[in-house]
């Protein structure tokens, strides 16, 4: 199998605002032909009965892997719809088709299953760019800040905070805090903490993370595009940088763009996103056109091309070992789970309509029903 390297942001908490250049890796899966992904997919199926299973998937893995995932009575979604759903559904093994982060999470809501993935080294840049005990030195170094997380950290940064957003609540509940008086801490996408600080003009210090795909979409590029086609509306995801953001029709999460393209009157669309959901959008809007935003200019390259490596790395092949031979399992250490609940628990009581924490039932099955009142990552 093919190594690919992959550079990504990464922040020094001593020296706000600077960053250095992590590398990882994101392994290529070894492509399949028609033949063996027919009977890949059969045999999946098949375990899926046999092994009291469901699959979970991330808008941005492969298209075969989403309609796989919704052909079996599954769920395509954020990570967090992921998470809700497997903590409701009545399977006793998750199989979660995304990046590591999100397989943390559906462990931490369903803790008595067992969660498995196609690939448990497929990271994410925003993870890797904030390692826990660095951020949790941030942390210390700023005790009068309110920490709040976006949802793409690892389970140990989660327990480190205060509160656990997405990209559709996140400034809400900022906004709350900043009424409150409160100042805020915030990781680990700097573009869109700065959106969110922009839109309600909290005091917010910003960890200095981003995500490789959404941090390489172009203003330039994207102005040029835009006048290439003139009656096409713009939607951006809030992790891209404010220049591009400020030319968007629409700026919002996966599902917000997602409904966005079926109620804006326009046939054409310019996305910056990930492209993987471009197979979630031709599938509702059929009669639609959808076009990648650019995120290089002329001449020059690319690290992601608006292609996640990590979601990339997400296979039928992985899928079926993960089932057959329970490869790839989820685990997350206990005491760390407990306290990232905390966070997720505060979530949920303003989700709710709440603007105070409050406590579980215990029953997180139960609990994780009232992440239906908030939108995704």
């Amino acid at each position: 199998m093919q190594l690919k390297s992959v550079q990504y942001d990464k922040p020094h908490f001593s020296h706000a605002g600077q960053c250095g250049i992590g590398e990882a890796w994101a392994r290529i899966p070894p492509e399949l032909d028609r033949a063996q992904r027919l009977r890949t997919t059969e045999r999946i199926r098949a375990l899926l009965h046999e092994r009291d299973a469901v699959l979970v998937a991330h808008y941005y893995v492969d298209g075969e892997l989403q309609d796989l995932a919704r052909e079996t009575g599954g769920c395509v979604g954020d990570s967090l719809e992921m998470a809700r759903f497997g903590a409701q559904h009545q399977a006793s093994t998750l199989v979660v088709a995304g990046v590591r982060f999100m397989g943390e999470t559906a462990k931490i809501l369903s803790p008595e299953k067992r969660v498995l993935m196609p690939d448990d080294d497929a990271s994410c840049s925003l993870d890797l760019g904030c390692p826990a005990d660095e951020f949790s030195a941030f942390c210390d170094a700023h005790p009068d800040r309110t920490v709040v997380v976006y949802a793409n950290t690892s389970a140990a940064v989660k327990a480190r905070a205060d509160w656990v957003v997405t990209s559709s609540v996140g400034q809400d509940i900022v906004a709350h805090l900043h009424a409150c008086g409160e100042k805020i801490l915030w990781a680990p996408d700097r573009h869109l903490g700065a959106h969110i600080q922009r839109q309600t003009g909290a005091d917010m210090l910003l960890w200095h993370g981003s995500c490789l795909v959404h941090d390489e979409f172009k203003a330039d590029e994207l102005a040029a595009m835009a006048l290439e086609y003139p009656q096409a509306a713009i939607l951006v995801h809030p992790e891209s940088p404010a220049a591009v953001a400020a030319q968007a029709d629409v700026v919002g999460s996966t599902t917000q763009l997602i409904n966005a393209a079926g109620r804006l009157p326009t046939d054409t669309f310019i996305v910056a996103t990930d492209q993987g959901i471009l197979h979630d959008m031709r599938m509702r809007y059929p009669g639609k056109t959808f076009l990648p935003a650019p995120t290089a200019g002329q001449g020059a390259t690319c690290k992601s091309c608006a292609m996640c490596p990590w979601m990339a790395m997400n296979s039928l092949q992985g899928v079926e070992l993960a089932l057959e031979q329970g490869l790839c399992a989820i685990e997350v250490d206990p005491a760390i789970a407990q306290a990232a609940r905390r966070p997720i628990e505060r979530m949920l009581a303003f989700a709710a309509g709440h603007r105070q924490p409050v406590r579980a039932s215990g029953d997180l099955a139960r609990d994780a029903a009232l992440f239906q009142h908030f939108g995704p990552a």
